[in-house]
């Protein structure tokens, strides 16, 4: 490993440190801890503001993220870059990532051993990046970062304090964007629950609400059942 990336690797690095950042980007890019490795066009690293507060998390990169090396550049991608704007935001302010930062052949769900071996990149993403909120798109990246099982219907819109990377954050679960995609009235959640994103930026971390368990919402037509199939619910 080059001494860059070795430097990348190690906590001395200052906040938003963009030689450090980029430096982890060289060193991801050459990645070869799990499978995945041999079967990716590329390593979708993470793109954005190395100084953004505000941070996304989605599951791992698809068909065209793979092709780009840019995570969200297909129609969600596009749905969330229209999201930002309606808060006065825009793709360049915030930092987009993947828990996975390899695409599972034919878009599977990812295995725990590739979680493992792909996790610590994002919490170093975390570290360097130092944002304070982190909203997590969709169900498998809400799970994991909360550490809880409690699904993205139950936790949407509530945010929690965390520390993850060894910052402090408020994780912010969000329906992945691509829920609207699949049922149009979703949108109308999406566009209210990123409208208290600023409300979150503007404030201080604070202990977690309590969190009052809803029923999961069965799924009403079967393009909602192959939502809930793709974790977006």
């Amino acid at each position: 490993m080059a001494a860059a990336a070795i430097d990348a690797l190690s906590p001395h690095s200052e906040p938003g440190d963009r030689s450090a950042l980029a430096a982890l980007h060289d060193a991801v890019s050459g990645c070869t801890r799990c499978p995945l490795s041999a079967t990716r066009t590329q390593v979708v690293f993470g793109s954005g503001s190395p100084t953004a507060d505000l941070m996304f998390v989605g599951e791992a990169p698809g068909f065209h993220e793979d092709k780009q090396g840019i995570p969200f550049v297909g129609a969600a991608g596009q749905l969330l870059g229209k999201l930002l704007a309606g808060i006065g935001l825009t793709r360049d302010d915030v930092f987009v990532a993947n828990v996975l930062k390899c695409r599972p052949p034919g878009n599977r769900d990812p295995l725990p051993e590739e979680i493992a071996a792909c996790e610590s990149h994002l919490f170093r993403q975390v570290e360097l990046i130092q944002p304070r909120v982190i909203a997590t798109l969709g169900n498998f990246a809400t799970k994991l970062l909360s550490g809880k099982p409690d699904g993205i219907t139950r936790v949407h819109g509530r945010e929690q304090e965390m520390v993850l990377g060894g910052t402090r954050v408020l994780l912010y679960p969000i329906f992945h964007p691509a829920a609207a995609l699949y049922t149009p009235r979703m949108l109308d959640v999406l566009k209210a629950d990123f409208e208290r994103l600023p409300e979150l930026l503007g404030r201080e971390a604070v202990p977690p609400p309590t969190v009052v368990a809803l029923p999961d919402r069965p799924a009403e037509s079967p393009a909602e059942q192959a939502a809930v199939q793709l974790g977006l619910f």
